[in-house]
């Protein structure tokens, strides 16, 4: 027992000491919303490259953070928290949205069920939107949202255009849409595309993905 109480505590140590440094603390910070690309953390943090490699590096030693390839661009990385980083730590930012609006590039999935989830989780309005409609919602996410009791609108899919207003919060899941509105958005989540691979398992891993981060985020923002 003293073995792994140890082993705990020098492994919450160790990201306490990570964020020791005022940069990577920030990171940390940005991180606790939405994943970014190294190119964006390098912009928002306002260090060099390598610096940020460096400060990256000792995150991801420290198990704070991970490193996966865009599907979009594929010469792109996100990172993201890596699960439990924050045990033992204060998590931070906490904004203001009058409507949050999600978008994936079809809006025929992983928008779809975010919206849906959103309205279990708060009193915000939300609307979802897609780069590039499709003409239906896809039939695996609304399989998948008849499995976990998830009720999905029955309206076509709509294009972000014709959805999203100047004060939205606007949060990206999907790398290419993300990558195509660029500073647009106010947060990303990469999440992996269902309807690409198609299997049910796929859908469900969408699916608890996108709960886990709504629940983490619905109480940290308030509606204004």
């Amino acid at each position: 027992m003293n073995v792994e109480r140890n082993d705990e505590m020098a492994a919450r140590a160790a990201r306490h000491a990570a964020l020791g440094e005022p940069a990577r603390l920030q990171i940390i910070d940005l991180l606790t919303l939405g994943d970014l690309s190294p190119t964006e953390i390098r912009l928002a943090v306002g260090s060099p490259s390598n610096l940020v490699t460096h400060h990256l590096n000792v995150l991801e030693s420290v198990g704070m953070v991970t490193r996966s390839q865009s599907e979009g661009d594929k010469r792109r990385s996100y990172v993201r928290l890596a699960d439990h980083a924050l045990d033992g730590l204060v998590p931070g930012a906490v904004g203001n949205a009058s409507r949050v609006v999600f978008v994936c590039s079809a809006n025929s999935a992983r928008s779809q069920l975010a919206a849906a989830l959103w309205q279990e989780h708060s009193s915000i309005p939300v609307a979802s939107g897609g780069t590039h409609p499709t003409e239906q919602i896809a039939p695996g996410a609304i399989a998948a949202a008849a499995r976990h009791d998830l009720a999905l609108p029955s309206a076509a899919p709509h294009a972000l255009a014709d959805v999203l207003t100047g004060n939205d919060f606007v949060v990206t899941v999907c790398d290419n849409a993300h990558e195509e509105l660029g500073a647009t958005g106010d947060l990303h989540w990469s999440i992996s595309d269902p309807v690409r691979i198609g299997t049910d398992a796929a859908f469900d891993n969408a699916f608890a993905e996108l709960e886990h981060r709504i629940a983490d985020l619905a109480p940290r923002l308030a509606a204004s």
